[in-house]
Parts: structure tokens; C-alpha cells; sequence
């Protein structure tokens, strides 16, 4: 039986896709900041069978990352879906800073703790492991190009492009049985853009299925959905000097 972790598992993309694996199949362990919520979701949902309350911007998190696998009896897949951004226009300082925090620091505190974990396992056995362990993430379409109306939210999202193709090269470069994910959706309809007015919105659990038929293909990079493989395609041919004159904004 595959065991996965889902870390952001209380709303949107990362509950949808928790819901999705166990329905599937899989055995689920869940993280996020909200304690009721973890509780409410592991006794309604068939398959979720361990959650801790868990904030990527602790310096215990990965501690905790620890304590939730060995709950599950191990680890196959982890899944990242914890991040948080704004349209920030007027760059009110503490809105920066709290997205580097989760989406930078946080993040890669995590991903470290997993790929380190999967190392030990793999050193750990006798046997050469036939399957691999999987590592997989939402980014964002965000990371294609710097958007102005959302600097650190944007530039952290790149970062993340790029640390997960750090880990992939890694991982063969080490000869570890690890691969990784990079999802990159398009706008989602969920908590975190509320509000605002982007078009051709993704509906949640429309996305949740991309993600998991992805991660169940073996894929390395993913945009979310057709419509936004498209618009990326467009995005990274625009030079930068005109890049920087359009308006891209949600008002």
C-alpha cells in the first residue's frame, strides 16, 4: 500500500488532493497549521488515517514531518502544497516577508526534510529499491516570469522552479532513488487569490486531479491546465523589455 503526505492538507489544492489519493487507494497522513480541521478531515475521510499540526515557518516542522511518517509506518510520496501569496501593489512590507518566509524558507525546509528522509531509507536497505520515492510540489505558472503586482510571491515561486530542478539533478547526480514533481498550475479558485478578478480561474478539485494523475505518470514538470500550458508557452518568448511595460494585474 503507497503512503503519502500531503503538507497544506486543510484547504484548496492540498485537501483536495489528499481526499483524492485516499479515495484511490493510498494510505494519507496530513499536515497544516489548523488542528480542528486536520481532525475533522482524518475522521470523515476513509483512508486519511494520521495528521499533525504542522507550520512550515517552525524550526520543529521537519521534527514533526518526522513524527507524522513514522505514524504512517513510512513515506512513498510527499506532496507540498503549503504556500500563501498576495497581489501586493503597495509592497506592504510584512506580506513579503511572511511569503518568503512560508514559500522560501519554509518551503525548503520541508523538501529538505523529505529528500533527506528518502536518502536514509534508501541507504537503509540491503536490496536495490525498484521503485522510486517521488517529491512533488506545487509551484505556479507565477514562477515563468516576474509578475509586478505580486514581486515576492513571483520570485519565490522561481526560486522553487529551480530548487526542484537542483533536486532532480541531485538525486541522479547521487544515484538516489528519488524523483520529483514540479506542479504548476494556473490561477486556482481558492483562499488565495479570493477576490480578485484573474481569468480562467481552475476549479480546486479539477486541479487535484491533474496533480495526482501526474504524480501517478511519472511526470517531472506539469503546467495546469492546457489553457495555461499555452499561455506559458507565449510568456517565456515576450523579451524582457517588453515583459516589463505590459499590465498584468487582476484589477
Amino acid at each position: 500500500m503507497m503512503k503519502v503526505i500531503v503538507i497544506g492538507a486543510t484547504s484548496g489544492i492540498g485537501l483536495e488532493v489528499a481526499r483524492l489519493f485516499a479515495k484511490r487507494g493510498y494510505t494519507v497522513g496530513i499536515a497544516g497549521r489548523r488542528l480542528d480541521k486536520l481532525k475533522e478531515i482524518t475522521g470523515q475521510t476513509t483512508g486519511i488515517v494520521a495528521y499533525r499540526q504542522i507550520d512550515v515557518t517552525d524550526d520543529d516542522a521537519p521534527e514533526k514531518l518526522l513524527e507524522l511518517i513514522d505514524e504512517l509506518g513510512g513515506m512513498d510520496i510527499y506532496f507540498h502544497s503549503s504556500g500563501i501569496g498576495w497581489q501586493n501593489n503597495l509592497l506592504d512590507e510584512k506580506k513579503e516577508i511572511d511569503t518568503v518566509s512560508t514559500n522560501g524558507l519554509g518551503f525548503v525546509r520541508m523538501v529538505d526534510a523529505a529528500f533527506n528522509w528518502f536518502t536514509a531509507r534508501a541507504e537503509q536497505c540491503t536490496r536495490k529499491i525498484e521503485t522510486s520515492f517521488r517529491i512533488a510540489c506545487i509551484t505556479s505558472i507565477a514562477g515563468t516570469k516576474g509578475l509586478g503586482a505580486a514581486p515576492a510571491y513571483s520570485a519565490t515561486k522561481r526560486m522553487q522552479n529551480h530548487y526542484l530542478e537542483c533536486l532532480s539533478q541531485l538525486a541522479r547526480m547521487r544515484r538516489l532513488p528519488i524523483r520529483i514533481t514540479d506542479v504548476r498550475p494556473g490561477f486556482v479558485a481558492t483562499d488565495l487569490i479570493s477576490g480578485s478578478s484573474y481569468p480562467l480561474q481552475l476549479k480546486a478539485d479539477d486541479v487535484a486531479k491533474g496533480i495526482v494523475h501526474a504524480i501517478e505518470k511519472k511526470k517531472e514538470v506539469v503546467t495546469i491546465d492546457w489553457h495555461y500550458a499555452i499561455l506559458v508557452f507565449f510568456w517565456r518568448i515576450i523579451p524582457r523589455w517588453l515583459w516589463v511595460r505590459l499590465r498584468i494585474t487582476s484589477k
